[in-house]
């Protein structure tokens, strides 16, 4: 089965998909498309969570190599 850009399962054959689009349209089945996946929130608490554990000189050395990255 063919998965979406967000990894959706979609029918792959052409009346499937038209009433799955249909369901959709009508509230039968709810679409997923613009719901953030988990690994957002859970990158979101990973990044906050670093951060908080870094030192200012240990973050400033992070943004340096970043900027540099960035210029090179």
């Amino acid at each position: 089965m063919p998965k979406g850009p967000q990894g959706q399962k979609r029918p792959a054959d052409v009346i499937g998909c038209a009433v799955t689009v249909a369901k959709i349209a009508t509230g039968e089945i709810e679409d997923t498309k613009h719901k953030a996946p988990g690994r957002k929130r859970s990158g979101k608490a990973g990044a906050k969570a670093r951060a908080e554990k870094l030192t200012a000189k240990e973050r400033r050395a992070i943004a340096k190599k970043a900027a540099a990255a960035r210029w090179s």
